[in-house]
């Protein structure tokens, strides 16, 4: 699969401009032209999804994992998927990292309520736990985000492996994207998402290769790159 015009992600909300997972974050975001917003999704012990990067609450040294506390003892600033779903636009695609892959299931019967699946995209490094999830909708976009390096098997037989598998696509960091990697991962009709493109000649490079998605902090810098590459 791939995109006409690549999806502007957010990540963390667009972090550079507000605090990180915060609705002010995410509202802020789309304001700025945001297409796409990054977050990492943890359940809490009452099967609620929250937005959180580290996925622990609490003061050290008590601090406590996500999964061992209700939604009532986690930080009125911690937002919940369903608020953050509910904040914007149903067109605007939802890219999360699922730490907490028992998340992965009320994530997708959230989204379903409102018929919006198909705007979520559900990444973990771990492929044949992405795999996992082809049977609870088939809309949901799932990718695999790794490294090269962490690539057990040939790129072309892992490319093979997940197109098989019914992954949709592969995240990996903007330095490792090449021309041959796009095209070699393409031949399997499989979406190109490229993280951590934080500065202008990154992004730049990325729109070049013509990558799916991109991932970064600065929203304007994204939105400014993508005007640059259509003019």
């Amino acid at each position: 699969m791939s995109t006409s015009v690549p999806i502007l992600f957010a990540h963390r909300g667009g972090r550079a401009h507000a605090p990180e997972n915060s609705l002010e974050a995410f509202r802020l975001a789309v304001r700025l032209g945001a297409t796409g917003l990054e977050s990492d999704v943890w359940c809490t012990a009452d099967g609620v999804p929250v937005l959180d990067h580290d996925g622990r609450v609490g003061q050290w040294p008590r601090r406590r994992a996500i999964s061992t506390v209700t939604l009532g003892e986690v930080p009125a600033t911690m937002p919940t998927l369903e608020a953050l779903l509910a904040e914007v636009d149903s067109g605007l695609a939802v890219s999360l990292d699922v730490k907490d892959p028992a998340a992965a299931t009320p994530v997708i019967q959230l989204a379903a309520v409102d018929e919006t699946t198909g705007r979520l995209w559900l990444c973990h490094p771990d492929h044949e736990v992405v795999a996992s999830w082809r049977d609870l909708d088939p809309r949901v976009h799932l990718i695999h985000s790794t490294r090269v390096d962490r690539i057990g098997s040939s790129l072309e037989r892992h490319a093979m492996e997940l197109a098989s598998a019914g992954i949709d696509g592969v995240n990996l960091p903007e330095a490792e994207w090449s021309a041959g990697l796009v095209k070699l991962f393409r031949r399997f009709d499989l979406a190109c998402l490229g993280w951590d493109a934080q500065h202008r000649r990154q992004i730049d490079r990325l729109m070049a290769l013509g990558l799916d998605g991109i991932y970064g902090d600065h929203v304007d810098r994204l939105v400014d790159g993508l005007a640059a590459g259509c003019s």
